[in-house]
């Protein structure tokens, strides 16, 4: 682990803690207008978001409607009713997407496979840039609103469902993440996504506002446009074995 990511994980919890934990529970609101173009204007109000962090596993509820949930687990996707019957699955979701633009519109399935991997990936960063397989090294420092960021490349292997293979990670000089951008292989869309509001859950930080952003080849992110998403976090409680 290099120095940097050492800070990151330390600054939020601690990686011998991490190890303790098995499953993150959130309440989440979710908006933006991406969800617009992919036909899904109504994004998630009000939902339970697990996540399980010994394994790809993401369950939503209720979704896409009460009486159903969500569930993204090991790479497929699959909706069930409270009762537990499968009414509709996907394999291999990623290959869904393929022939896609940015307005093309979204079923149910690919809209439960974006947010079930995205919301697996943000809420065990930066834990998760410490795992086997993913490679990880300091780039140049980054300017921005008078502050400047220590950045993280990260390079992750095709076994983990994620937004695309490299991504970079910003954090503040206390080690706290303020900003992750990454091009969405799945959305079409070159991203900047800045995380606030960090606050304190049982022993790790979790920021409780996302916003994500276009953002142009050099770097640059238009926060002056609209919001690509919105996500604003109620509650989280953390699990431990």
């Amino acid at each position: 682990m290099n120095e940097l990511l050492k800070l990151a994980t330390d600054a939020h919890g601690g990686l011998e803690n991490w190890n303790r934990v098995s499953r993150i529970d959130v309440r989440l609101n979710l908006s933006g207008y991406l969800f617009e173009k992919k036909k899904h204007p109504d994004g998630l109000n009000n939902v339970l978001v697990s996540v399980e962090t010994k394994r790809l596993r993401t369950v939503i509820a209720p979704f896409p409607t009460r009486g159903f949930r969500g569930i993204f687990e090991d790479g497929a996707v699959y909706i069930q009713t409270d009762a537990g019957e499968v009414i509709s699955r996907l394999d291999k979701p990623r290959e869904a997407y393929e022939g896609h633009t940015r307005e093309t519109p979204w079923s149910d399935l690919q809209f439960l496979y974006f947010i079930g991997y995205a919301f697996w990936n943000y809420l065990t960063t930066p834990f998760l840039l410490a795992a086997e397989g993913i490679n990880t090294v300091e780039l140049e420092p980054h300017q921005e609103n008078g502050q400047t960021w220590r950045v993280l490349g990260a390079t992750f292997p095709s076994s983990i469902d994620t937004h695309c293979a490299e991504q970079k990670f910003y954090f503040n000089e206390q080690g706290i993440q303020q900003r992750h951008d990454y091009f969405t292989d799945v959305a079409k869309g070159d991203a900047a996504h800045y995380t606030y509001d960090t606050r304190l859950f049982d022993g790790f930080l979790f920021a409780t506002r996302r916003r994500v952003v276009g953002k142009d080849q050099t770097g640059y992110a238009n926060l002056s446009g609209p919001s690509s998403v919105w996500a604003l976090v109620e509650a989280i409680v953390v699990h431990k074995q």
